[in-house]
């Protein structure tokens, strides 16, 4: 695949239930070793974004690319065998099974080893024989971002990996998807509550509002414009000036 393919691409995107679209019109893109954060107020349509994007919902309207591929409507059993990963908000573990259990029945052909899965996530070597249930919040996102990471995917998919948690906890579950980018080549596309810690990690975001695409740019100039960045969350923003380079 050419390296200027962007590994998933979003073009026009309504995305709903029951054919009612929660989603509009969206555009998205994510680069090979990109971070990109996606972020908005409780309701814009974040999880129902990569749901979609995922395979757990189909698409109402537009196309959905993964490496260069349209995929819209594919299962999401399918999109996992091709290289996506979904980590859902709530995480849905199964706590009757050890976190080896776990990572074991994630495994494929072209798993990472575990010390390449270990030297990510360094905490899970402590909790192998530990059921999933008696883990603490932080220990089980550990273990949910490892059952994604197992299959070595092309596209990572994390959708609020910071709720409930401590900052101090979220403070040391983000960096892990730098590393993830850097590390594996993957791209990353991220749902977070935390705006700070989200525009500290990615290389750039996109804020939805009520289902749209309200504001969008590197990271590093959104940090600079706090003010942008609340009006778009009060849905102000549309009109207002966006960064430059932003969209591009």
């Amino acid at each position: 695949m050419p390296p200027d393919v962007p590994v998933l691409e979003v073009e026009g995107l309504a995305a709903g239930y029951h054919g009612i679209p929660v989603v509009r019109d969206l555009n998205l893109r994510v680069g090979r070793g990109e971070v990109v954060a996606l972020l908005g107020p409780n309701g814009a349509g974040k999880t129902t974004t990569l749901t979609t994007i995922a395979g757990l919902l189909p698409p109402i309207a537009g196309s959905v690319r993964f490496d260069g591929e349209d995929v819209g409507g594919t299962p999401a059993y399918r999109l996992a065998r091709k290289g996506m990963s979904l980590v859902p908000e709530g995480r849905s573990l199964f706590f009757g099974l050890t976190v080896a259990e776990h990572l074991k029945l994630a495994r494929t052909k072209h798993s990472l080893a575990d010390g390449e899965l270990l030297e990510l996530l360094p905490e899970l070597e402590r909790c192998l024989d530990r059921k999933a249930g008696v883990l603490s919040g932080g220990e089980q996102q550990m273990l949910a971002l490892g059952r994604a990471l197992v299959a070595r995917p092309r596209l990572l998919l994390v959708d609020e990996m910071s709720l409930g948690l401590a900052p101090v906890i979220v403070e040391r579950l983000l960096p892990i998807l730098r590393r993830v980018a850097a590390e594996l080549g993957a791209g990353v596309l991220f749902v977070e509550q935390h705006v700070a810690s989200a525009l500290r990690l990615a290389d750039r975001a996109s804020v939805l509002h009520h289902g749209r695409l309200v504001l969008e740019g590197p990271a590093a100039e959104l940090r600079q414009r706090p003010e942008l960045l609340r009006s778009s969350y009060l849905g102000d923003a549309v009109a207002a000036p966006q960064p430059q380079g932003a969209g591009h």
